[in-house]
């Protein structure tokens, strides 16, 4: 574990972002995150790899300064296509008020694309995912599925409506969570992302040395997602997902297997996971629905018991 007196937040609770603090006005938070395509529009796979690079500055509380394009591209594919990509995270970028000012390109079997993203936070104000506290509220800022759905595209199953719910989803910035949780003050917060929600929360109860206690039925869910688990579209990643929490959660014994790939799916671009005082809950849904934040979903709350655990119900 690295060790610094101005590195605020580092390795050791796996954050989504370090923050190093300059001086006592400003810190940085400094992320990179890209992965392969996940849609068969360039211009939409950009956008959303931009989003998701973003996000991991929004859920530390942090405004997202520069960024440098981080990009694999087989040569003998088209430039245009190249190019059309870059787009689509420059206009991301653009949205969250970011300057893209370089980048690096290597020739790659797959393509691949994200972005390696410079934040600004005032010390002592980022947050992380390792300080919730018992009597906490959980609540969540995207629906869930979007591994499931991307998969059952590149199966050829996905209806398109539900794919371009998805896609809107995935393109969406955490910004106005984001906006909304600083302005009320919370505890701790994780984006929802490759780990899935089992495995973000997990991270933030071992940080936090607290345990959770979540209902399957209050976590939102994209449209469509039930009907290709029933068809059996699962992502590898949701199934080491679910393995890795294992030992971490206690579940209900009448929750399905479908509903436990589902908590445990393995997303992109998903929503923040916020941990706040109950006595600030109705305060924080109202910033978010000022915000303009759709989804504004009430999923558990974190308990002293069980430090580390998570008890799933129906």
């Amino acid at each position: 574990m690295i060790s610094h007196p101005d590195l605020l937040v580092g390795t050791e609770h796996g954050d989504d972002a370090a923050v190093y603090r300059l001086d006592n006005n400003t810190a940085i938070i400094v992320t990179v995150d890209f992965f392969t395509p996940i849609t068969d529009d360039p211009y939409e796979f950009g956008a959303i790899s931009a989003a998701n690079s973003l996000s991991d500055v929004y859920a530390m509380g942090g405004k997202p300064l520069v960024a440098l394009n981080v990009v694999g591209f087989p040569a003998h594919l088209a430039v245009e296509m190249l190019g059309t990509v870059l787009k689509g995270g420059y206009d991301k970028a653009t949205e969250a008020g970011c300057l893209i000012v370089g980048g690096h390109t290597v020739d790659d079997a797959e393509p691949k694309y994200g972005l390696s993203v410079v934040g600004l936070i005032e010390p002592g104000k980022e947050v992380s995912n390792s300080n919730a506290q018992p009597g906490d509220i959980l609540v969540l800022t995207k629906p869930i599925g979007t591994g499931i759905i991307t998969t059952g595209c590149k199966q050829g199953i996905t209806p398109d409506a539900v794919l371009k719910q998805a896609v809107k989803t995935m393109s969406e910035l955490n910004r106005g969570a984001s906006e909304a949780m600083m302005k009320v003050g919370v505890n701790s917060c994780t984006d929802i992302t490759g780990f899935g929600f089992m495995g973000h929360l997990r991270g933030m109860v071992r940080g936090s040395k607290a345990g959770a206690n979540v209902r399957v039925s209050d976590v939102p869910v994209l449209p469509g997602v039930w009907d290709l688990l029933e068809k059996g579209t699962v992502p590898g990643g949701t199934f080491r997902n679910m393995s890795s929490v294992a030992d971490d959660v206690d579940w209900d014994a009448s929750l399905t297997e479908e509903q436990k790939l589902l908590m445990c799916d393995a997303q992109t671009s998903g929503g923040l996971l916020i941990s706040v005082p109950k006595a600030k809950l109705d305060q924080l849904l109202a910033e978010l629905e000022t915000s303009g934040v759709q989804t504004r979903a009430v999923v558990g709350e974190v308990t002293a018991e069980n430090p580390g655990r998570i008890s799933v119900s129906p």
